[in-house]
């Protein structure tokens, strides 16, 4: 039997006329009955996507209309049918964010990565704990993250984090522009791992945190682990599934 799909798309001219087209060609069953969530867009667009569906569970298989479509498949109209029955299934974990400001605690997932950033052109400063050991007093820098091997290609790759193995159980973090100490490249951490950053001088230094889309301004401290508790899927076609493409990405020029 034909899997149930539903269609969702960015808000780009592109994305909404290819909605349009295959919701002619194949039926949408809509987000509660459908098996398979077709996303249209590029890689914001997917993160996008596993956030709206996390209540669904259901697995996304993503074709590309943005830039870099790193997390989506090419655009095809034709045999998607075929395509999704030979997919293959990538399960990835998100980051649980708690940010803490002077008076609130906002909570937040990211399936890429949680960011910290300066919010003013002086550095910020951080103390960063592992597993409530300190780990780093004080490092002088414009921010730092916290990596899931799905988005150690993305964000942490720019900053010269490692690429992750996608199966490989292990977070990285790595640190954004350091001035001090300057010869600290990050850390690869076991991914049961619970990390805390602490900003320093805050009234001087203010900080942001970032879990994906979801930004936390003035916080006085961040707490993040993964949560194992919210798995999504994602499907990719068959002999270009998301561990080959992680794998791949190692050996670009």
């Amino acid at each position: 039997m034909a899997p149930r799909l539903h269609f969702v798309a960015a808000n780009v001219p592109e994305a909404q006329s290819a909605l349009a087209n295959l919701r002619q060609l194949y039926d949408d069953a809509g987000p509660d009955k459908a098996d398979i969530v077709v996303a249209l867009g590029g890689d914001g667009f997917m993160l996008q996507t596993l956030h709206a569906f996390l209540e669904h569970s259901k697995p996304i298989y993503g074709m590309n209309l943005g830039t870099i479509g790193f997390l989506m498949n090419e655009y095809n109209e034709s045999h998607l049918i075929e395509r999704l029955a030979e997919a293959e299934r990538a399960e990835v974990n998100p980051l649980k964010m708690r940010a803490t400001t002077v008076d609130k605690c906002i909570d937040g997932l990211a399936f890429n990565e949680v960011s910290l950033l300066r919010q003013t052109r002086q550095a910020t400063k951080l103390r960063i704990l592992v597993d409530g050991k300190v780990r780093i007093s004080e490092l002088i820098c414009d921010g730092a993250l916290v990596s899931t091997p799905v988005g150690s290609t993305a964000y942490n790759l720019s900053a010269h984090g490692p690429i992750l193995p996608i199966d490989s159980e292990l977070l990285a973090l790595t640190p954004i522009s350091a001035f001090r100490p300057r010869r600290w490249r990050g850390a690869l951490l076991p991914h049961r791992a619970k990390v805390r950053f602490e900003a320093l001088e805050t009234e001087k230094r203010p900080v942001s945190a970032v879990a994906d889309a979801m930004e936390v301004r003035n916080i006085v401290s961040v707490d993040v682990e993964e949560d194992r508790s919210t798995p999504m899927a994602m499907l990719f076609d068959a002999g270009r599934n998301l561990g080959e493409r992680i794998l791949t990405e190692q050996f670009q020029d």
